[in-house]
């Protein structure tokens, strides 16, 4: 991952998750991957997501919604051997994704998506801001003179380029963003007004929406 750069609210960046949320997300697939199946686990890795799908359905009553709260393990000697090492890899039933999901958190990213995909269980990790995409943009303006509507799809994670326009437009209504004269069409970008520069200085990063 560290060969990979993406466009981050404070520049462009190498590609970091925290640790303990990959950690965990992979403990997880292999203790509770259904081994009636011969099929490797996969570890994906994308300059925007990381996803990690383990070979069979959810067991039990598990489901995508109660996945966080439910315990149940499929494979429970597996389990409880691991649980008698002095420092097991695995944290206690129901708490290894409890724990991916806060450390993504306090990371400052989005949190995990968890989806059945067809006889896999996949979870995602999006290398996608929390904040929303009107106070990624203006983060982002914090320390770059201008911003182009590719960069703000790659930092708040929207794919469609119209879509950003409103987030734009959004800004421009509030008085904080302007065009950057001269330039139009694919190189067409935005600045800060005198007006967001000011609610910059007087609103710490990500708190809360520009208005």
């Amino acid at each position: 991952m560290s060969g990979i750069e993406v466009w981050t609210t404070a520049g462009l960046k190498k590609l970091e998750y925290p640790p303990e949320a990959i950690w965990e997300t992979i403990v997880n697939a292999v203790v509770h991957r259904d081994y009636s199946i011969s099929d490797d686990i996969q570890i994906l890795i994308f300059d925007n997501r990381i996803e990690i799908l383990s070979p069979g359905k959810l067991p039990g009553y598990v489901n995508v919604e109660n996945i966080l709260s439910a315990r149940f393990s499929r494979n429970p000697k597996m389990v409880r051997t691991l649980n008698r090492y002095k420092n097991p890899p695995n944290k206690d039933l129901g708490e290894g994704l409890n724990t991916t999901f806060q450390k993504m958190k306090e990371f400052g990213l989005r949190d995990p998506v968890i989806s059945e995909d067809g006889n896999y269980v996949k979870v995602i990790l999006p290398h996608l801001p929390l904040a929303a995409p009107t106070v990624a943009i203006m983060d982002f303006l914090r320390t770059h003179k201008e911003i182009t509507n590719r960069h703000a799809r790659d930092i708040t994670g929207i794919k469609s380029e119209n879509l950003v326009k409103i987030e734009f437009y959004k800004l421009r209504d509030e008085g904080h963003i302007e065009r950057v004269p001269g330039k139009a069409g694919p190189k067409s970008a935005w600045r800060l007004t005198p007006k967001g520069k000011r609610y910059l200085a007087n609103h710490p990063k990500n708190d809360g929406q520009a208005a």
